[in-house]
C-alpha cells in the first residue's frame, strides 16, 4: 500500500491514502508505523472516496462473504489476500418486538464474533496492519475482551502477545488468553494500573490499545458499515451505545462520514446515546457539563469491566460526535442490571451481557423522558457474549 490510493478498480482495491492526526489534520504515510501523533492525538486513515466509488461498492457487495471484509475497498490492507480472517463481523440485527418501552427496538449481537465480543473487528485490523508493518510482538492493557480478541490474532499472526488485566478479571478470561499462548500480567486496581505493568519493557512490542493506533478504529468502524447495509442504506434514528475507550463511537462516526462521501446515505446521522456506569462515567459528566474533553474518574468502581475507563484518549472525538448528532449521555446504576438481564432472557430469549443490559437500560431513561420515541428505530449494542464475563470455577 502507497501513499496514494490504488486506482485500477479491481476487486481487492484499497482506497486508503494516508493518516491524518484528529486534533491538528497533520498527515503521515500509511507504510510506516504508527500510533499518537505528535500532538498525543490519535491517527485516522484517509481515504478517496466518490460517488463512482460508492456504487462500485454497492455493487460488489452482494456476492461477498458476510463479514467484515466485504468493505475490502474502505479497510487500510496491503496484502488483502494474505489477511488474518477468522470469520469477524457480519453479525445480526434482532429485533426485539417484546420490549417494555414503546420504540422500533433492535439488537446489534456483536457476541457470535470471534472470542465473543466486538473486539474482535478492531483487533483483526490492528493485528493485521502490525503484522504488515513489521512487529516484533503485540500488547495491551485490557479489561478482558479485548486481551482475548489480542491473544488470539497475535498467535493466528504467529506474533508474541503480551496483556495485562485487572486481578479481578474472571479467570476464564486469563486462562484463554494463556491457550492461546500469550503471556498474561495481572495488577491489582483499574486498567490504569494493568497498563502500568506493561511500561519500562525492552522488547520493543507494539501497545494496540485503544485509538493508541489507528486500525483499531478501522475495524470497529465496520459496525456503522454493517448497520447502514442492514437498514437499507437509511441509519436509525438512535444508535445507544455503552462506551469505555469509545472506539464504536468514533469508527461509526467516521463511517457514516465516508458512506455519505461515496453516495450511499445522505447527511442525516443517527443520534449517539453513550452508555456509561453510574460508578465510572467520565464522558457522561463531561457531556453534561457541555466540556470538549473528559476529566479522568476517580475510584472507578464497576462490574462491567468493557466500561470502566476512567479517561478515554479519544475522549473529545467521543463527545465531538455527541455534539454533532444532538446525542445524549446516560449513565446506568449498577444494581439495575440484573433485572434487565433477566427480563431480556424471558421477554426476548437474549442473555446479555453487562453492558448491554446497560444499553437497554439507557432506553428505558431515554423514552421516559421522552427522547425516544414511538416512532423511532433505535439501535442498542450487545458488545460481548455474557459467558465471557463468567469465572471458570
Amino acid at each position: 500500500m502507497s501513499d496514494g490510493p490504488v486506482s485500477d478498480g479491481g476487486e481487492g482495491e484499497c482506497w486508503a491514502t494516508h493518516l491524518s492526526c484528529s486534533r491538528s489534520g497533520e498527515t503521515a504515510p500509511l507504510d510506516e508505523p504508527a500510533f499518537l501523533s505528535p500532538r498525543g492525538a490519535p491517527w485516522l486513515v484517509n481515504y478517496l472516496l466518490d460517488p463512482t466509488r460508492g456504487q462500485a461498492l454497492r455493487e460488489r457487495l452482494p456476492g461477498r462473504p458476510w463479514t467484515l471484509w466485504r468493505y475490502r475497498e474502505l479497510l487500510p490492507l496491503a496484502d488483502f489476500a494474505g489477511r488474518l480472517d477468522l470469520g469477524e463481523g457480519g453479525t445480526p440485527l434482532l429485533r426485539l418486538r417484546k420490549a417494555p418501552v414503546r420504540c422500533r427496538l433492535w439488537l446489534k449481537e456483536e457476541a457470535g464474533n470471534p472470542t465473543g465480543s466486538f473486539k474482535a473487528r478492531g483487533l483483526s485490523l490492528a493485528v493485521n496492519r502490525a503484522r504488515e508493518l513489521g512487529a516484533p510482538g503485540v500488547e495491551l492493557p485490557s479489561a478482558g475482551n479485548a486481551a482475548l480478541a489480542l491473544c488470539a490474532y497475535a498467535a493466528a499472526a504467529g506474533l508474541p502477545a503480551r496483556v495485562a488485566m485487572p486481578e479481578d478479571t474472571p479467570s476464564n478470561i486469563m486462562r484463554r488468553c494463556r491457550d492461546h499462548g500469550a503471556e498474561v500480567l495481572t495488577s491489582p486496581g483499574t486498567l490504569v494500573d494493568a497498563a502500568g505493568r506493561l511500561s519500562g519493557d525492552d522488547r520493543g512490542y507494539w501497545n494496540l490499545s485503544t485509538l493508541k493506533e489507528p486500525y483499531r478504529a478501522e475495524g470497529k468502524k465496520t459496525i456503522g458499515l454493517e448497520l447502514a447495509e442492514q437498514f437499507g442504506w437509511r441509519l436509525p434514528d438512535w444508535i445507544v451505545y455503552p462506551t469505555g475507550g469509545g472506539t464504536g463511537i468514533v469508527g461509526m462516526a467516521k463511517a457514516f462520514d465516508e458512506l455519505e462521501a461515496l453516495g450511499l446515505i445522505g447527511s442525516e446521522r443517527p443520534r449517539f446515546a453513550v452508555v456509561q456506569m453510574a460508578g465510572c462515567a467520565p464522558i457522561v459528566r463531561a457531556f453534561r457539563q457541555r466540556k470538549t474533553e473528559a476529566t479522568a474518574w476517580e475510584n472507578p468502581e464497576t462490574r462491567a469491566w468493557g466500561l470502566r475507563v476512567p479517561k478515554a484518549i479519544g475522549d473529545f472525538l467521543i463527545l465531538e460526535a455527541l455534539y454533532a448528532t444532538d446525542g445524549r449521555a446516560v449513565a446506568i446504576e449498577e444494581d439495575r442490571l440484573p433485572a434487565v438481564t433477566a427480563e431480556s432472557a424471558r421477554r426476548h430469549g437474549v442473555r446479555l451481557g453487562p453492558e448491554g443490559a446497560a444499553c437497554l437500560a439507557a432506553v428505558e431513561d431515554l423514552a421516559a423522558v421522552g427522547e425516544i420515541q414511538g416512532d423511532h428505530r433505535v439501535v442498542v449494542f450487545q458488545t460481548g457474549h455474557p459467558d465471557n464475563y463468567l469465572s471458570a470455577e
